[in-house]
């Protein structure tokens, strides 16, 4: 199910100008990917937190390397194999004439990150190159869906104590304006730990207690001693887009990034798990002419992935498989 919040509360990546979001969500299993477009360009740049990323194109970003402007970022399910829908995100921006000149063609920019949903339904069902495609297709400039779709549709969070114990992740989405100045998240949430409201600090979603009925509080469960259950590296990770339409610099798009993990330090606990791949990255338009200074952005950046986290469990719908997993949402402890 697709939950939409009222968009009053708290704005999404698309108002920042220049920047699309497209969903693809699978009816065939709980998975999809989601597509963060910038068609004119735009300065990228990249964070990896977590010690288990899956990404594609990264380097590309780095502020000493040449290419200066990315087209799309690509968020997808499916671990690994999912990396294939950024390809046709970049067959679908090439037949529009996106990309960078190469002189004898134009070669579209789309780095991408993919979380681990393969616990939830067929894990043969993956996102790819068709999905991307489609989710290119899909793409507009209106307030995106949240919860159960594109790259969120399988993903599930507090998972330390067993998916038994876990409850459902999502997408979420927010936006900041600050003197004519937007800074925009876009998050899929399949964190390891906990996913917490940044203004109170309270538990909102993630591990439960053995009767499945309350919230545990994983740092307390941890912190008293109770054992995680063996984590395999990388079957968790919270994946996103800080875009913004400030004049940035390269190098001021990777300092956007590395920003904007504080917003998920103050939303899920733990995080940067070595079982997580978390990875955010940044779009930089240009569109309002303007530069705040980069401690108001960094500040808005933070900000806006916090509340883009949170609304990423609040928007999400609980979910059983056709194995009988069950995954409950926030709202279902509430």
């Amino acid at each position: 199910m697709n939950a939409r919040l009222p968009a009053s509360d708290a704005g999404s990546i698309t108002r920042v100008a220049g920047i699309e979001v497209g969903h693809f969500t699978d009816t065939r299993r709980p998975t999809g990917c989601t597509v963060v477009m910038a068609r004119e360009g735009a300065v990228g740049g990249v964070d990896v937190r977590g010690a288990a990323p899956g990404t594609r194109e990264t380097d590309l970003l780095d502020p000493c390397n040449l290419v200066e402007k990315v087209h799309a970022i690509m968020l997808a399910g499916g671990s690994a194999w999912g990396l294939e829908a950024a390809t046709g995100a970049v067959r679908w921006l090439e037949e529009r004439g996106v990309g960078f000149d190469v002189a004898v063609g134009r070669l579209p920019i789309v780095p991408a990150a993919v979380l681990f949903d393969l616990l939830v339904g067929d894990m043969r069902i993956r996102p790819d190159a068709a999905a991307g495609y489609a989710a290119c297709a899909a793409a507009s400039t209106a307030d995106p869906a949240e919860g159960n779709v594109g790259a969120g549709t399988g993903a599930a969070v507090g998972k330390i104590f067993g998916m038994q114990r876990a409850m459902k992740g999502g997408v979420g989405t927010a936006s900041i304006t600050v003197g004519g100045v937007t800074v925009g998240a876009l998050i899929a949430c399949n964190a390891l730990g906990d996913v917490l409201d940044p203004d109170t600090a309270q538990v909102i979603a993630g591990a439960r207690t053995e009767d499945g009925l309350s919230l545990l509080d994983t740092r307390r469960a941890l912190l008293r001693g109770e054992l995680p259950q063996p984590l395999l590296a990388g079957t968790n990770t919270t994946i996103g887009v800080v875009a913004t339409d400030a004049v940035i610099t390269k190098v001021q798009a990777h300092r956007l990034a590395v920003a904007a993990h504080d917003g998920l330090a103050r939303s899920i606990n733990p995080v940067h798990t070595m079982s997580d791949g978390d990875t955010l990255f940044t779009l930089g338009t240009g569109l309002s002419g303007k530069h705040p200074g980069m401690l108001v952005l960094a500040t808005m950046a933070a900000e806006a992935t916090a509340i883009a986290t949170a609304r990423a469990v609040r928007a999400a719908q609980a979910l059983t498989t056709s194995d009988g997993l069950h995954l409950p949402c926030a709202a279902d402890l509430a």
